[in-house]
This record gives C-alpha cells, structure tokens and sequence, in this order.
C-alpha cells in the first residue's frame, strides 16, 4: 500500500511522514510529494520516495500521485488561492486511480464564522463530489501559531490579542501530525474534529510563559482594530494580519474551543499540554 503526503518538506507535512513511519509504514511505500525536490534531501535519507509536485503547476501531480493508494493533501499556505490548488490535486488524484484521500482542514469547517474556513469547505465539497473515499481532518488551532507572538512577549513585557476570555483547545504540528498517520494506515474515511484537550486563555497562555521564562508578561486585550493594526505595525500584511485579528474575535465567541477528546482518542495519548507547548516554543 502507497501513501502520499503532499507538502512533505513543509511543516506538518514532515511530521507526517515522520509519523508514518514510527507507527508501522514501510518508508519505501510513502511517496513525499514536494514543489522542490533540492530542499528534500532529509525526507531521502528517511529512505522515502520524493516526487516533484507543485499545486501551482497541475501537470507534475498526476505524475507525482502515479501508483499511489491513500493521499494526505496538507492545505496550502497561500490564502485566497487555495481552492484553485486543492482543486489541481483533487483532479490528479482522481486521474491517478488514488483510493482515499484525506485532507486538512479547519475545526468546525461547516459551521464555523472564521474567516481562514470557507477556502477550506469548498476543498471539502470538492473533494466529496470527486468520488474519492475521504477522511476530512478538521484540525483545530497549532500551538506553534504563537511562537512569534510569545518572543515578542518575552521580548516586550506584553502580549497582545483580541480574544478576550475565550479558550483556544490548541494542540501541537506533531499532535495532528501523528493524528493523520492514524488515519492514512487506517484507512478509515470520516469526519474527524481535532483539538487540544484542554484549552486556554491568551491570559493564561501569557502566564505560562511568564512562568517559564521569568520575565513578567501581561496580557492585553484590545479592540480589533487595534489589533490588527498591531500586527501591521509588527509587519504583517494587511488583509491577513486583518484575518487573524478576527480570528481572535471568533476565539472570545468560542469557536476555537473543543471538549470532544477525538484528537487524544484518535492517537493513544493526551495531546501536548500547554507547558510542554510553551517550553517548546521559548526553546526554539
């Protein structure tokens, strides 16, 4: 049996194959589909195949998915290009014979107010209408999503948000990462709603860092215009950084919290806590 991951130098999509393998895949049956095949030279010493498979030029992934049975398409970074991405490796995978593919999404797709899911739910609908067998992995928020934010904590004495009181049941790349490697060797099509198991506030979160890193750190919520504003100033562009402000606004509504368990369930273990998490981040 072949799995495929697609943006295996990425992120979460080394994790995976990592995970892969340390639950049991043979690395010569998984196929780590990548735009740069330069930049992958760790994935070979893994003993994986690498192919070159780029969702901006749609005539390598047929190629690229060629003999595979079960694909993970990790979503893109490149928001507001993303359906038209998802859609070239959609149509490779079924122009490849792929037998089930899962794919990463966002917590809550189809009901959620934030503005990173409609990109998200349209891959979705796609990849139902494909005729694929499909296991939609609806990842909730990474711990690693903090990791500027907390240096600059550290940095300024103060973090900053606008989600007021509202819990984030994060958990960590490597939590969701070995999540999809259950799936993939599985097989087993779904829904699955992925979370943390504990969540928190960014008070809370701005605490643990204190704590961690001994300087004294204060959260301060502020009005979303302020705080996208913020994050201009800290250089990010506009529309996104427009984007994760109101994200942060959803969060203080609940959006981003979860009390299921199906992540820690799904892989054996309680998800990363939140000192692990933080330990990492102020690590790295």
């Amino acid at each position: 049996m072949t799995i495929a991951v697609t943006g295996a130098t990425g992120q979460l999509g080394r994790l995976v194959v990592e995970s892969l393998i340390a639950r049991g895949a043979v690395p010569g049956e998984i196929v780590a589909v990548v735009r740069d095949t330069a930049k992958a030279g760790g994935l070979l010493a893994l003993g994986v195949q690498v192919r070159e498979g780029d969702y901006d030029r749609p005539e390598t992934l047929t190629a690229a998915l060629a003999g595979v049975d079960r694909l993970l398409l990790v979503s893109g970074n490149a928001v507001g290009r993303r359906i038209a991405q998802h859609t070239a490796v959609i149509e490779a995978a079924q122009a490849a014979g792929v037998g089930f593919l899962a794919y990463t999404s966002i917590l809550r797709a189809d009901t959620t107010p934030i503005g990173l899911a409609p990109e998200h739910l349209a891959t979705e609908e796609k990849i139902k209408n494909s005729g694929i067998r499909y296991a939609f992995l609806r990842n909730g928020w990474y711990f690693e999503n903090y990791a500027g934010a907390l240096a600059a904590a550290v940095a300024q004495g103060t973090l900053h948000g606008s989600a007021g009181e509202g819990r984030i049941a994060a958990a960590t790349r490597a939590d969701f990462a070995e999540a999809a490697a259950v799936v993939l060797i599985s097989g087993e099509p779904g829904v699955y709603e992925l979370a943390g198991d504990h969540g928190f506030t960014l008070a809370e979160l701005a605490a643990e860092t204190a704590r961690q890193s001994g300087t004294p750190i204060a959260y301060r919520n502020l009005p979303v215009t302020e705080y996208q504003a913020a994050l201009v100033a800290a250089g990010l562009p506009e529309g996104y950084a427009g984007l994760l402000a109101d994200t942060d606004t959803k969060i203080a509504e609940g959006h981003l919290d979860d009390s299921t368990g199906t992540l820690s369930r799904l892989v054996g273990r309680p998800t990363t806590p939140l000192t692990d998490a933080v330990a990492a981040i102020l690590k790295n």
